[in-house]
């Protein structure tokens, strides 16, 4: 966020007052006039803060989005508009028809898509002649890093439970594991709107925790991350579902030794990303070249195996797991990056 400055006098009116005047270019760019009130701040010996009046309010009230859908329209096509209008920030959406009226599948999709994908949405109104979504959650009730930490704990357990249904045979498992991705999105969806919100408003940037927006950017990379962490669980869960068949134990023993590992520095990196710290980040990195150990004794575990269809399955297996690893890795770079200003400070 551009930070700015301007000096100006400190002038005495009356008796007991004294004013200062800000300028016109800020008051235009906030949307501010004549009449509104200033919320003043004193914080310690040595700063003053000024803030606009009612600002989350004012985001929350954005107006209300219209998307119009044609007869034909596929569902992939209805949930990325949906899911768009919910990044922007608006409080209400109304879906409708271009003309006639929208198909049992079109009203479906919508009701599916709100469910599953957008916390803190419901549907107020549903009807042949259009659906209205409306978000209901407030933009400071479930923090950035609340909703981040859970979606972690999430992706996590997908990923052991994953290893967990493969060794049981556990197809309902598998299927839950399955299911679970939805909601690991659904949070993901739901920082993605915050920080987007935080963004356009450097006051809702320092309130949501955030030293300027550029670390914003780094959590959506995050946040990107771990979305692709569950989707690999998924995709183990979906290999049992396909071939409906369990992997030989002393196999599936080194898979899990590796999936343990990995979870393991993707653990560190987002401790590193909560605590700000970049020593914490550089082991994580350094940690995550272990990997090629555990992925050794998977292939000298798969050496034996002579039906290729299995051979293949644990190499997928091995594959999917490996890439928690790095993306563990990716997330410790991005915590570099945010905070190599604060290493420089200290050698300086």
């Amino acid at each position: 966020m551009e930070e700015r400055e301007e000096t100006r006098k400190i002038q005495f009116t009356g008796k007991s007052s004294y004013i200062v005047s800000l300028p016109k270019q800020w008051i235009m760019e906030l949307g501010l006039k004549q009449g509104d009130q200033i919320r003043m701040v004193r914080k310690g010996s040595s700063t003053l803060e000024l803030y606009p009046p009612k600002f989350e309010s004012r985001i929350q009230k954005k107006e209300d989005a219209v998307i119009e859908i044609d007869i034909e329209e596929d569902a992939s096509s209805i949930i990325r508009k949906l899911i768009s209008l919910y990044f922007l920030g608006f409080r209400t959406i109304n879906v409708k028809p271009k003309s006639g009226r929208l198909s049992p599948n079109q009203r479906n999709t919508v009701k599916e898509a709100v469910k599953r994908m957008l916390m803190g949405s419901e549907i107020i109104s549903d009807s042949s002649g259009g659906i209205t979504v409306q978000v209901l959650v407030n933009l400071l009730e479930l923090s950035v890093d609340g909703a981040f930490k859970r979606m972690i704990h999430l992706a996590k357990s997908m990923s052991s439970d994953a290893i967990l249904a493969v060794k049981e045979n556990n197809l309902e498992l598998a299927q839950e594991v399955i299911n679970t991705d939805d909601e690991v999105d659904r949070f993901g969806f739901y920082i993605i709107r915050q920080l987007k919100i935080a963004i356009q408003n450097e006051h809702m940037l320092k309130e949501m925790g955030f030293r300027n927006a550029r670390n914003c950017l780094g959590y959506r990379l995050v946040v990107k991350n771990i979305e692709r962490a569950g989707d690999h669980a998924s995709f183990i869960a979906s290999d049992l579902l396909e071939f409906k068949k369990p992997v030989k134990k002393e196999i599936l023993d080194k898979l899990q030794d590796m999936n343990e590992f990995c979870l393991s520095v993707l653990d560190d990196a987002c401790l590193a990303l909560f605590k700000e710290d970049y020593v914490q980040a550089e082991k994580t990195i350094e940690k995550t070249n272990e990997i090629s150990k555990y992925e050794k004794k998977v292939r000298d575990a798969s050496k034996s195996l002579k039906d290729d269809e299995e051979f293949y399955r644990v190499r997928r297996m091995s594959e999917n797991i490996r890439r928690v690893s790095e993306y563990a890795s990716d997330i410790a770079e991005i915590v570099l990056n945010m905070n190599i200003e604060k290493v420089l400070k200290k050698t300086e």
